[in-house]
Parts: structure tokens; C-alpha cells; sequence
């Protein structure tokens, strides 16, 4: 008779399966991403922005590099892992880079895709924290902000940036 699997194999199977989900994926790259944002934030609104007066006037700066550095961070994991199988198909199917095009203007190409494809998330994250933010700690106002925002961010990115592209 074989035995059951423990408690602690079904969980690792199960997470293993979880990650085979590219917008359970995202959203551990988010939940990264979230962590980036939130240290950065605090970071920037309590030390580095310190000599900016009023705190509502600093918010505006530390929220800013707070988002620029998350955006940075997410773009990378994303690219990584969460769509990693489609770059590795699209530079099956192109060979070498094309004649001008450096591995870094593609990826700064890929980039500014991202960041723009992400322009209406890190807008509707920005403007959710600061009104949110009129009644609600500024962290808490943050998070509740970027859980809003993933899901355009999420749709934006799989169907552009990271699209898929048909072999020819």
C-alpha cells in the first residue's frame, strides 16, 4: 500500500502548482514589489525627505521614488520569471539581435514598455494614495493603492509588454 504524502509534501505540491499560474506570478512579484515600495516610502517620507517640511508636501516626492524604484524592481522579476518563458520563445524564434539593436537597447526598449504600459496602475496608485491618505495612514492608504492598481498593471503587461508572440 503506499503511503500518503505529508502534510508538508502537499503544501510544497501545491505551491508548486500555484506557480505554474503566471498571474499567481504577478502577484508574488507584487507582493515583492509592495515590500519595495513600502520600505522606500517610509525611508524617503521619515529620513531622506526630512528637510521637506510638511509632511503632506513630502508625500508627494516620497511617493514618487517609492513607485520609480518598485516599477524597477517588478520589472525585472516580472521579466525573470513571471514572462520568462515567452522572452526565451521570442529569442528562439528571432536568432541574433538585429543589425543596431544592443541586448540593452532591447531591454531598455522592454522598459519604457512596461513603464508605459503601467502608466495607468502607477497613476491610479499615486492619486489613490494621496486622497486615501487624507484619512488613512499614508502606508496603509499605499497598500490598499497598489492592490487597486495591480490588476490593470497585470492585464496591460501580459498582453503587451510580455505578449504573445505566434512562431512564423
Amino acid at each position: 500500500m503506499a503511503s500518503q504524502p505529508s502534510l508538508q509534501q502537499r503544501l510544497y505540491l501545491l505551491i508548486e502548482w500555484l506557480k505554474s499560474f503566471r498571474y499567481v506570478k504577478f502577484g508574488l512579484v507584487g507582493a515583492s514589489g509592495t515590500v519595495v515600495n513600502t520600505l522606500v516610502l517610509f525611508i524617503a517620507q521619515e529620513y531622506l525627505f526630512a528637510a521637506i517640511g510638511a509632511p503632506r508636501n513630502r508625500l508627494y516626492a516620497s511617493l514618487a521614488l517609492a513607485i520609480a524604484v518598485a516599477t524597477i524592481n517588478n520589472f525585472t522579476w516580472n521579466r525573470l520569471w513571471t514572462w520568462a518563458d515567452r522572452l526565451r520563445q521570442a529569442a528562439a524564434q528571432a536568432g541574433p539581435h538585429p543589425p543596431g539593436r544592443s541586448g540593452t537597447g532591447l531591454l531598455l526598449g522592454q522598459f519604457g514598455r512596461y513603464a508605459l504600459a503601467s502608466w495607468f496602475g502607477i497613476a491610479l496608485q499615486y492619486g489613490l494614495t494621496l486622497w486615501l491618505s487624507h484619512s488613512l495612514h499614508y502606508l496603509l492608504a499605499n497598500v490598499i493603492a497598489i492592490v487597486l492598481a495591480s490588476v490593470s498593471n497585470f492585464l496591460a503587461n501580459d498582453r503587451w509588454t510580455f505578449r504573445h508572440r505566434p512562431t512564423k
